[in-house]
């Protein structure tokens, strides 16, 4: 679409049309700011989207993003999205096969049936209460780091203050988390099922000095200052509309099919030159807001882009005529799945993982963690197919990096789910083929995506899901005050890849609004 520039240009141009980009846009919208968004692609919401991928299905699933956690309720009342999320009452179930007979871990359904689930797996009250003991303490810490999300970035000493807590501060933030799981809990299983919050689309050991392991962990846990995970109603997708609706309402014009190329700034006003189906055209703007990798924003200034962040993960989104009946009997499929269901995620099988994955090899067991849409919101599926019985699936997979599949991304793609899926198998009491559906042209409604396949579609340097590795909630030498500057003074960092970025949060595009309109002066109408 041709986009008409004020005479004065525009007080904001945003790159990039992904969820933060567009939280960014709504903030300065009504704050009274004009605004162009640029979209490379045909439509908004990047990652954050629902999609039909199979033929003639009704069925709309999250296709990259899939759960909420990060996402301030803040940014919800502040914009007045008409978007709501749904909690899972059962937070995790974790099959194994001990003493010849197939059982499990459930965790869910209240205390007594959880404190129930841990006694009948490792016999006795032990692990239980280490479990309340840690999560009560992560629990504390979330309700206290949280909020400084959406503040100006604290110093590490003011965050230690506010945390309040020396032991949660020497595990979280000072020690490998391995170190704090093995000390806490005996049961190997009980150690893989806390481990994995750490190794989320990052590649670590349990023990790894550089604690990227630890950074990962504490984003999964802090989310909504409870760290619990939550399925958005309508799939990921209705985020990203509401926030478009949101942005377009208060003023901003949206521009899809116009790629930016091209970022001058003399530090007081910039040009940005985007190109579309009638050519480029160039546009002033008192700020630029890059939501794209910092390897992006180093592209469009001219510059020599950073090395990217290795991204480790398998992302598979699965359509069934029915969910599978699990070897523990003692389990509804129905509760197995609509929280976290962990495969081959015990802690030593984890550590074997990222060793063979670490020697250039596939793992010989993959772990993975699936979790079922539409058993906690149906809405995404067509009345024909809920009525039928179907169900979604979404697995993710851990301790893939990006290096596995540089040589035959195909072969090794095919290769990996394979192996994934016959983990899955292990615990099922029929195949999980036989429950896929079909797609109009007859084929199994399963798609895979590596890392590769994440950068190609997506343009996730490395296929990191987070733009870069994670960083600390707390100032650092160059990250200024909220965390979103740049070596320029009006081109700020809107993505992910901003410090505390990562994840479907919207937090970057707040805090990029926000210093904004520090520098510009004024407020966002609330």
């Amino acid at each position: 679409m041709p986009v008409r520039e004020g005479p004065e240009g525009f007080d904001a141009v945003i790159v990039g049309g992904g969820h933060n980009g567009l939280v960014a846009a709504a903030y300065l919208a009504r704050a009274g700011r004009s605004v162009l968004v640029l979209e490379r692609l045909d439509r908004t919401g990047g990652a954050a989207v629902s999609t039909r991928p199979f033929a003639g299905v009704d069925a709309r699933l999250s296709r990259y993003s899939y759960l909420v956690s990060l996402l301030p309720r803040k940014i919800v009342r502040d914009l007045g999205l008409t978007f709501r999320v749904r909690g899972r009452t059962v937070s995790s179930y974790t099959p194994v096969e001990r003493g010849g007979r197939s059982t499990g871990l459930l965790v869910g359904g209240g205390e007594r049936r959880t404190r129930e689930a841990f006694a009948r797996l490792t016999g006795s009250d032990r692990e239980y209460e280490s479990w309340q003991r840690f999560y009560g303490m992560t629990g504390r810490v979330a309700q206290r780091v949280f909020p400084t999300l959406t503040e100006p970035l604290p110093t590490r000493d003011a965050l230690r203050r506010r945390i309040d807590d020396e032991e949660a501060w020497r595990v979280l933030f000072e020690e490998p988390i391995g170190e704090a799981v093995e000390e806490r809990f005996a049961d190997d299983l009980v150690r893989g099922v806390v481990l994995t919050d750490a190794l989320i689309g990052t590649f670590a050991d349990a023990r790894e000095t550089s604690l990227r392991q630890n950074r990962c962990f504490l984003y999964h846990v802090i989310g909504g200052g409870t760290g619990s995970w939550d399925v958005p109603v309508g799939g990921m997708g209705a985020l990203t509309d509401a926030l478009e609706q949101a942005a377009r309402t208060a003023g901003a014009v949206i521009a899809t099919g116009r790629e930016a190329v091209r970022i001058e700034t003399d530090g007081r006003m910039a040009e940005v030159t985007h190109r579309g189906a009638d050519g480029d055209t160039t546009v002033s703007a008192r700020h630029v807001l890059v939501n794209a990798s910092p390897q992006e924003l180093a592209r469009l200034a001219g510059k020599a882009p950073p090395a990217p962040a290795e991204g480790a993960q398998l992302k598979v989104n699965m359509l069934l005529k029915r969910l599978p009946v699990l070897r523990d009997t003692a389990v509804d499929p129905r509760e197995a799945f609509s929280g976290t269901f962990h495969v081959a995620e015990g802690y030593r099988q984890l550590a074997a993982a990222h060793a063979q994955a670490a020697a250039g090899a596939l793992p010989a067991a993959p772990p993975s963690e699936i979790y079922c849409h539409s058993l906690t919101d149906p809405t995404i599926l067509g009345p024909d197919l809920v009525e039928r019985g179907y169900q979604t699936l979404t697995l993710f997979g851990l301790h893939t990096p990006a290096r596995l599949f540089a040589h035959d991304n195909e072969g090794a793609r095919e290769a990996l789910l394979k192996s994934t899926l016959a983990q899955l198998d292990a615990h099922l009491a029929e195949p999980l083929e036989d429950c896929l559906a079909r797609d109009a042209d007859g084929r199994p409604c399963i798609e895979a995506k590596t890392p590769l396949d994440l950068e190609r579609d997506l343009r996730l340097p490395g296929g990191n899901i987070f733009h870069r590795e994670l960083a600390w909630p707390y100032a650092q030498e160059g990250t200024g005050r909220w965390g979103v500057e740049t070596s320029h003074a009006n081109v700020l960092l809107c993505g992910a890849g901003a410090v505390r970025g990562g994840g479907v949060s919207g937090v970057p595009g707040h805090n990029a609004a926000m210093a904004v309109l520090e520098d510009s002066g004024g407020a966002a109408r609330a």
